[in-house]
């Protein structure tokens, strides 16, 4: 009888994928805008402004 050795393969892990990535696809190609984040802090900054003027 002979014995078969069994030889585990070893795969590196698959990187995770970047969730940025799908967003950025959907969005129009040069199409250079704010953040909403941005927006919205500018949005609270002029209201607070509104407010102190009054």
């Amino acid at each position: 009888m002979t014995s078969v050795r069994k030889i585990k393969l070893k795969l590196p892990a698959p990187k995770p994928r970047n969730p940025l990535v799908a967003a950025a696809l959907q969005r129009k190609a040069g199409s250079h805008r704010k953040s909403r984040a941005a927006t919205r802090r500018a949005d609270k900054r002029t209201i607070d402004k509104q407010l102190r003027e009054d």
